[in-house]
């Protein structure tokens, strides 16, 4: 199992690792941060536009701007809070507060799968490994 690793935090405070664009074997997306990402990614990752704003510095995060959270953000952490129970906001603002190591334990303690110990899939009902029920709903 790969773990979690600051390289997979996207600028939005997407964990990557969780998204199911990376879990997948056929046509792999490889992160938002992935040097390579023109080659690798996904198309919707590849054109994302908050991924690509320059608000923030190349290697930075979107707490990191004068506009955090812009309406973009908002309208994503909004679909996500309610479809995929998980927050890029509360990401960030605990990254910003706590660190990416810290927020890189909690992460790994939160989105394993308690039957297999795989990373699940924020994007799933069940752990795409061994089957586990995780969520009741998306």
């Amino acid at each position: 199992m790969e773990g979690m690793r600051a390289e997979f935090i996207a600028p939005c405070g997407m964990n990557c690792r969780l998204c199911i664009g990376f879990q997948r074997d056929k046509n792999k997306c490889l992160g938002c941060r992935y040097e390579d990402a023109i080659i690798y990614v996904t198309k919707e990752s590849r054109h994302c536009v908050i991924k690509s704003c320059q608000k923030k510095s190349a290697d930075g995060y979107c707490f990191e701007c004068d506009s955090f959270p812009c309406r973009r953000l908002k309208n994503l952490d909004k679909r996500y809070r309610t479809k995929y129970h998980m927050s890029m906001l509360e990401n960030l603002e605990y990254i910003s507060q706590y660190g990416i190591d810290s927020f890189l334990n909690l992460e790994q303690q939160r989105w394993v799968c308690p039957g297999c110990h795989e990373i699940i899939s924020v994007h799933r009902l069940n752990c795409l490994s061994c089957g586990i029920k995780i969520f009741d709903s998306q």
